[in-house]
């Protein structure tokens, strides 16, 4: 196989409310942290341990504007999308690093806000606490799980 592959998969939860950067050409960009949690037992104790990663999920142009309308703190999400580390110099010369997700691909996972508490019966369809899949490349494949 020549070349690599750079993939990377999580669903997690958002630790904070996306942030949003719009750009002089009619560009946006969104960031936010997602927080991924994995429980296992412990040998030496037999307890429950539960370990958390937290990462930086950048996302652009419509995937940015759909997080701006309908992601929020605590929401869970399945993201899709690369590795990429950034670096810079900060105002006192030292080199920073961040390394962060880019999405290519983003869904939903968590139910939308209702405003009232009638359901489907108040005209919203059954259908509406479905995942919604987001694709920025207009990709229509299915999860791999």
């Amino acid at each position: 196989m020549a070349g690599g592959l750079n993939k990377v998969m999580l669903i997690g939860n958002l630790g904070k409310d996306p942030e949003l950067k719009h750009f002089e050409g009619g560009g946006v960009l969104a960031r936010f942290p997602i927080a991924t949690s994995e429980t296992y037992l412990s040998r030496k104790t037999n307890e429950k341990v539960t370990t958390t990663e937290w990462h930086n999920i950048v996302l652009r142009r419509g995937l940015a504007e759909v997080a701006e309308k309908y992601l929020h703190k605590g929401d869970k999400v399945f993201i899709e999308g690369k590795i990429r580390t950034r670096t810079w110099d900060d105002k006192n010369g030292v080199k920073q690093y961040s390394t962060e997700i880019h999405a290519d691909n983003m869904t939903m996972l968590s139910a939308p806000p209702s405003s009232n508490q009638g359901g489907a019966s108040q005209g919203q369809s059954p259908s509406a606490s479905a995942p919604a899949d987001i694709s920025s490349d207009g990709d229509d494949d299915d999860l791999p799980f």
